[in-house]
């Protein structure tokens, strides 16, 4: 795991970061301005009756944090007991959230040429929580639009 530097993030007029991340080996990037920690795994405590997406509250700096788990989020199978997330620490409407994620990548300077409107081939479930998609090695690499993905279900 490559250890993600925030206090460099820059965003100007040629290029944003972007924090780069996998969940059940679909790689995505999030706005490196939407990051405000990356951490290892955390202890959760458990919600009693809270939704499948919400893996349990975390601890963090004396902050009661939300874990949301992204392979339920996206519909995607569990982990194994043995796999550990990374937690991605993101703020949404004014509330801090913990996005756990399989493993957490390198920031990324990418310029606006670089992501493309989302395929038409791609899946609705894809597209709804997809601002575009960036070409790489490892294949298509999904900008995650975080109003959309935090948008749980009542």
């Amino acid at each position: 795991m490559n250890v993600v530097d925030l206090a460099t993030v820059r965003n100007t007029a040629s290029s944003t970061d972007y924090v780069t991340f996998t969940v059940g080996g679909q790689h995505f990037g999030l706005t490196a301005i939407d990051v405000r920690d990356v951490l290892k795994t955390q202890a959760l405590t458990r919600v009693p009756m809270a939704q499948r997406e919400i893996a349990g509250l975390i601890n963090l700096r004396g902050h009661i944090v939300t874990a949301v788990d992204l392979r339920r989020r996206f519909g995607l199978p569990d982990r194994t007991s043995e796999e550990r997330p990374m937690s991605i620490v993101i703020e949404h409407k004014g509330e801090q959230f913990c996005l756990l994620a399989d493993s957490v990548g390198d920031v990324l300077a990418l310029s606006a040429n670089d992501v493309e409107p989302n395929p038409t081939s791609m899946d609705d479930a894809w597209r709804s929580i997809s601002k575009g998609v960036v070409r790489r090695e490892q294949g298509l690499m999904i900008m995650l639009d975080i109003a959309t993905t935090m948008n749980l279900a009542a």
